[in-house]
């Protein structure tokens, strides 16, 4: 069970099939995700369990790399990505819901469990980055509905659901 959890949703002008196709284009994150500096794919181009790749993104203004890998893969409905890091497991879920036959409400959930006592002990801190952490989900999920929908920004993805929780 999770310690730290956060779900955020955007309805965005796009048939579920666009989003999908642009939330499985890991290799083009880095082109239509502000946050992403990079990513190097490690086990080929193709997307399903198993998929491994390093991301590079920009977090509390300095570059830092996880290596991810996605664990259940459900086209054109989800998928979950995997990490450990600084003595946590990392679990995010993107869930992409039909929404009539012209747009879809895109949803990611991340869960954070820690697993070392130090990071155990980090706990109280992550709590207070919960709303840095929002913020930055938030700005993703702007940067893919302005590539599902071809504007310069998230103009037709209206924030349906935001929540934090502690368990």
């Amino acid at each position: 069970m999770a310690d730290l959890c956060l779900s955020i949703s955007r309805r965005i002008a796009a048939p579920q099939q666009r989003v999908w196709d642009v939330i499985t284009d890991l290799e083009g994150c880095a082109e239509r995700i502000e946050a992403i500096v990079k990513v190097e794919m490690l086990t080929g181009p193709s997307v399903g369990v198993g998929t491994r790749w390093k991301e590079t993104r920009l977090l509390f203004k300095r570059e830092t790399t996880e290596t991810m890998e996605i664990t259940a893969f459900e086209p054109p409905l989800r998928y979950l990505v995997e990490a450990d890091s600084c003595g946590a497991h990392f679990a995010s879920e993107l869930r992409c819901e039909p929404d009539g036959g012209a747009a879809t409400v895109l949803s990611m959930t991340m869960e954070t469990t820690p697993r070392t006592w130090f990071a155990k002990l980090m706990k109280p801190l992550a709590r207070l980055t919960m709303g840095t952490t929002r913020k930055m989900l938030e700005r993703d999920l702007d940067d893919i509905a302005a590539a599902c929908t071809g504007s310069g920004g998230a103009v037709d993805s209206l924030p349906v659901r935001q929540d934090a929780s502690e368990h």
